[in-house]
């Protein structure tokens, strides 16, 4: 929809452009004023109303169809107050060609029309670069697939034909048609384009597929348990056709003023109709009157004063990295009074790796990670990683497990050579009830004064061993969290690690506010309580488990492009995994607000000034602002707001001037 619309104004535009160019060349007062003359020739009078004519039917026609939805709803807006002035001055200004005594307005009138489809057009090429990142994960579903018939043979069928329960072939090197699960077969499915992890994704029978993925060198049976509207690919794109038509709030102030706008000038013209027939009588000078406050009233800058920001804004968060999803969440980054990380790749690395080890008595090192890594070999969690990692740097190899189960938020299990072993953190201790032996204990403390990780071992209900895991504090992140200080915003922390880890990690970064030892379905609650303090919250998350305190905040950020989940709760999207560029949004948030409310105050201001002046209040001391001079002002306020939008490109994003920080927004090191 927003393309139509905006190769309809851009094409409107252009044309509307080339043929105001005659009407501007053979205008006597531009010719007057700019010193220039164009030979005339018989029938040249008639260039400017045929031409003014011309770009009125092709360019200004739009608005007023979209005028009309406007005074249904009897709420006057921009649509409006353009469809007015336009209506107008093409009224009296063919009318003047009758009646020779009036001024004609036919060079205002294409300048006016020619300025608001340039306006409308950049506002809908805005919306549209804004969201065609996510536009086109549309063309990565396949349009045919191979249905595995009741004989056991295959047909090629139109996507569009396939119904819930059907079983799919995917070849190898294949898109995945629909949602599903896997029932044959085990692969490689490379789902980056939906999640941004560039690590291809093993699957086996029991495992989701997701429309739209691209199968690796494997086999797979799949049955298909969604389509059309309700697959994955489906769902963000219905968020993202919500985003466009969200409008900013600044936006809505605009259309908002241009509605009191109108009443003034209807106002204001009916004023100045009945003072100056007391004065002077009705007549031609009258009419004139009336019709300048009429066009002058028109919002040329006011149209422009927003959709220029926006597109500026547009270009700048792209090129930082940034994919904004939702205008006035954009809007709203600038108010944010604390912003919610959580710390787990985002703060930190995220690639943990096993720095200590301890028993009980009669359980040694060896054997405590030989059955940690059976456990965990079928995961490919970090921590399963770092202890499969340990095993192989030792030597040590892991016995078969089976019933492997991840349990939310707490570990995984598994039988291990017929024992019920489970490995997690301290949130799986108090699922199971388990006491913590004093050894046990004291290891844990030590490891949680040096911000370490602990991950327990439970063999039958029994408590045996304890690993202490390292995650790196990323460098970054002291920068982010003294940058987000200088711009008074809170910093708060959110994880599941141990209350001692994630106060290690604080105190390190200056962190104001720790959330330790969160479960994923407790993490919105953690938003909500910062929210009930009365504060604006901004959360950073980049997992499925993320997603609802990403929705529950004022402003969700997805950060490193997140899960699919994540992506498709999050206001806002950072390409990149930097949280630097949370500063930078905050940063141009900031900006742009601020740019945006001066376009404002530029155009209604030239309004104050000028629909009085065009009325005549200074006709007594022989101030009388004429309908070219009206024109010029106007056109000049137009090009304040056009220059005072672009100064937003020279905004410094790099990185708020912090004492000990490169351009980069890195520590410097010290001398």
């Amino acid at each position: 929809m927003h393309e139509g619309h905006e190769q309809m104004f851009r094409r409107r535009f252009f044309v509307s452009t080339l043929l105001s160019i005659p009407v501007l060349l053979y205008s006597p007062f531009l010719q007057q004023t700019l010193g220039f003359s164009v030979p005339a020739f018989p029938g040249s009078e008639w260039i400017n109303p045929v031409f003014a004519v011309i770009v009125f039917g092709y360019g200004g026609v739009p608005f007023l169809e979209m005028a009309v939805p406007e005074l249904k709803d009897r709420s006057p807006g921009m649509m409006t107050l353009i469809s007015m002035a336009i209506s107008v001055a093409f009224i009296y200004s063919l009318a003047s060609v009758l009646f020779p005594t009036t001024s004609a307005f036919f060079w205002e009138l294409v300048t006016l029309i020619d300025i608001m489809l340039l306006g409308h057009w950049i506002e809908m090429r805005s919306v549209r670069r804004a969201s065609s990142a996510l536009d086109e994960l549309a063309k990565l579903m396949p349009d045919t697939a191979e249905r595995i018939t009741e004989s056991g043979d295959t047909e090629k069928v139109p996507v569009s034909d396939l119904s819930e329960g059907d079983l799919l072939l995917v070849r190898p090197g294949a898109s995945v048609p629909a949602d599903g699960v896997v029932e044959e077969g085990d692969s490689d499915v490379n789902e980056s384009m939906i999640t941004g992890e560039s690590r291809p994704v093993s699957k086996e029978p029991g495992d989701e597929v997701i429309g739209g993925t691209v199968n690796g060198d494997g086999s797979l049976r799949v049955r298909v348990d969604a389509l059309g509207d309700d697959t994955t690919l489906a769902g963000i794109m219905r968020l993202v056709e919500e985003a466009q038509s969200s409008k900013s709030r600044t936006q809505v102030l605009a259309d908002r003023a241009a509605g009191w706008l109108f009443y003034v000038a209807v106002a204001a013209a009916v004023v100045t109709a009945i003072a100056w027939t007391v004065a002077v009588s009705f007549n031609a000078e009258v009419i004139e009157r009336v019709v300048t406050v009429l066009v002058i009233a028109c919002p040329h800058a006011l149209g422009l004063a927003i959709p220029l920001v926006v597109a500026i804004n547009t270009s700048l968060a792209a090129q930082n990295g940034m994919l904004i999803r939702d205008r006035i969440a954009m809007e709203e980054a600038r108010n944010l009074d604390s912003i919610i990380f959580d710390k787990t790749g985002t703060l930190t690395e995220g690639e943990h790796g096993v720095v200590g080890t301890a028993t009980v008595a009669d359980v040694t090192e060896e054997e405590a990670i030989r059955l940690a890594a059976a456990v965990e070999s079928d995961s490919e969690h970090m921590i399963a990683r770092a202890i499969r990692e340990v095993a192989d740097e030792r030597g040590i190899d892991a016995p078969d497990a089976s019933g492997f189960e991840a349990m939310k938020g707490r570990g995984v299990r598994a039988t291990v050579e017929g024992e019920e072993i489970y490995v997690g953190g301290p949130n799986l201790l108090s699922y199971i009830d388990a006491d913590v032996p004093p050894e046990l204990l004291a290891f844990a403390d030590e490891a949680g004064e040096n911000a370490q990780t602990v991950v327990y071992l439970v063999r039958e209900g029994e408590l045996i061993g304890a690993f202490a895991m390292a995650d790196v504090i990323r460098e970054e992140s002291y920068a982010v969290v003294d940058a987000l200080h200088e711009l008074d915003i809170e910093v708060a922390m959110l994880t599941g690690d141990s209350r001692d880890v994630a106060n290690a990690v604080a105190d390190e970064l200056g962190i104001d506010t720790v959330f330790a030892e969160v479960l994923p379905e407790d993490k919105d609650e953690k938003v909500q309580e910062l929210q009930d303090q009365g504060k604006l919250v901004g959360m950073v998350g980049d997992g499925v488990n993320d997603a609802p305190a990403l929705t529950r905040a004022d402003v969700g950020i997805a950060i490193g492009s997140g899960t699919d989940v994540a992506v498709q709760s999050a206001d806002v999207i950072l390409v990149q995994n930097n949280p630097m560029d949370v500063v930078r949004l905050v940063k141009l948030s900031k900006a742009s607000y601020r740019k945006m409310q001066e376009n404002i105050i530029w155009a209604a201001g030239y309004n104050v000034f000028a629909i009085p002046l065009a009325a005549g209040v200074l006709a007594p001391i022989g101030i009388l602002l004429s309908p070219a001079i009206g024109a010029l002002l106007m056109s000049l306020s137009t090009v304040i707001v056009a220059i005072n939008a672009q100064l937003l490109r020279r905004v410094d994003l790099s990185v708020p001037n912090l004492p000990g920080l490169s351009p980069s927004g890195r520590p410097e090191p010290a001398d």
